[in-house]
C-alpha cells in the first residue's frame, strides 16, 4: 500500500510533493508538527492534536495561525487515500515562503503538508521484554520558548536520541537544569509507585502529550492515583515501574535505565493494566463503525 501526501490542499504521491527553497521552515526551522496514529483508517485524538499545533503556532507567536478545518481536510485526505490502514500520520505545517520581494506587510500563506504511511509499528517484542533507557547529558530549558511544543527545530532530541541508539538504548530522558526530571527525545515519561502513577508536570515544561493525556484519563477512571509533580533521578530509580508514551509507540514500559534495574526488569502489573485500560478506549473511539473525528 503506497504512502500519500496532501500538500497545500492537493494529494499528491511522494515524488510530486515539493516545497519552495524559500520556505520558512527551510530556511529557518520555523515549522510545528503533529505525528498522529491511525487505527481502521481513523486518527486517534485527531482534534487534539490539530488543536495542539493551533495552540502553538498562537503562543509561539505565528502571525498567520492554522485553520482547525483546512488542517483536518489535509489529514482526512492522506488517511481517505490509504484505504482504512493502520498508520503513521504526520502533519507538517510552516509559516511559508521567506522570498526576498515580498511586500512587508504581506502575510505569506501557510505551507501544510500531511503524510500517510501505512504500517510502521514498533516491534513486539519492547513491548513483552521492556526497553533500556538512557540519561542524556542534554537539558530541557526552561528558558527556550519552543520547550513544550512540537517544533520542527528537532536537531537536538534527534542527536541525543541517536547517542542513546549508539548505546544500545531505546530512548534518552531528559532532566531540566534543576534536575528535575521532563520527558523522553519523542515520549512522556511516566513512574509507578506502588498503585500510584507519577508523571512530571506540564510546567516543568514538557509536551503535553496526546497519550499522556489518555493514559492520566484511563488511569483515574479506574481508580488509580495519578500526580503530576517535579520529580527527581532518584524517583527515577526508586520507582516500581516505568513506562514511556507516546502516539506511535503507545505504552513502552521501561526495564532499565542505563545500568539499574527498574523493579523486577521486566513490564510491571500496573503497566500492563493501563496498557490495556488504553487499547479499550482506541477500540471505542477508532474501532471499526465509529466515525473518525
Amino acid at each position: 500500500m503506497r504512502e500519500w501526501v496532501c500538500l497545500n490542499g492537493k494529494l499528491v504521491q511522494p515524488d510530486q510533493a515539493t516545497i519552495s527553497v524559500f520556505d520558512s521552515g527551510f530556511m529557518q526551522g520555523i515549522g510545528l508538527f503533529e505525528t498522529m496514529r491511525a487505527y481502521h483508517g481513523r486518527v486517534f485524538r485527531l482534534r487534539q492534536h490539530l488543536e495542539r499545533l493551533i495552540a502553538s503556532a498562537r503562543t509561539l507567536g505565528w502571525t498567520a495561525v492554522p485553520e482547525l478545518e483546512v488542517l483536518r481536510d489535509h489529514v482526512q485526505q492522506v488517511v481517505g487515500a490509504i484505504e482504512h490502514a493502520d498508520a503513521r500520520v504526520r502533519l507538517t505545517v510552516t509559516t511559508g515562503s521567506l522570498r526576498p520581494g515580498r511586500e512587508e506587510d504581506e502575510t505569506p500563506a501557510l505551507a501544510i503538508v500531511a503524510t500517510a504511511t501505512p504500517g510502521m509499528s514498533y516491534p513486539e517484542q519492547i513491548y513483552r521484554n521492556g526497553v533500556t533507557v538512557v540519561v542524556t547529558d542534554y537539558r530541557q530549558n526552561v528558558h527556550d520558548p519552543t520547550t513544550g511544543h512540537k517544533t520542527t527545530s528537532y536537531f537536538a532530541r534527534l542527536a541525543a536520541l541517536r547517542e542513546a541508539h549508539r548505546k544500545g538504548a531505546f530512548e534518552a530522558l531528559w532532566f531540566t537544569h534543576a534536575n528535575r526530571l521532563a520527558e523522553g527525545c519523542i515520549s512522556n515519561v511516566f513512574l509507578v509507585q506502588g498503585e500510584r502513577l507519577r508523571t512530571p508536570p506540564l510546567q516543568t515544561p514538557v509536551l503535553p502529550g496526546i497519550t499522556r493525556a489518555a493514559v492520566i484519563e484511563a488511569a483515574r477512571a479506574h481508580g488509580v492515583e495519578v500526580e503530576e509533580k517535579p520529580l527527581t533521578i532518584h524517583d527515577l530509580l526508586e520507582a516500581d515501574e516505568v513506562f514511556l508514551t507516546n502516539s506511535m509507540m503507545e505504552i513502552v514500559p521501561v526495564v532499565r535505565v542505563e545500568r539499574e534495574p527498574i523493579g523486577s526488569e521486566k513490564p510491571g502489573e500496573l503497566t500492563r493494566r493501563i496498557n490495556g485500560w488504553f487499547g479499550e478506549i482506541i477500540e471505542r473511539e477508532c474501532g471499526d463503525g465509529e466515525t473518525g473525528t
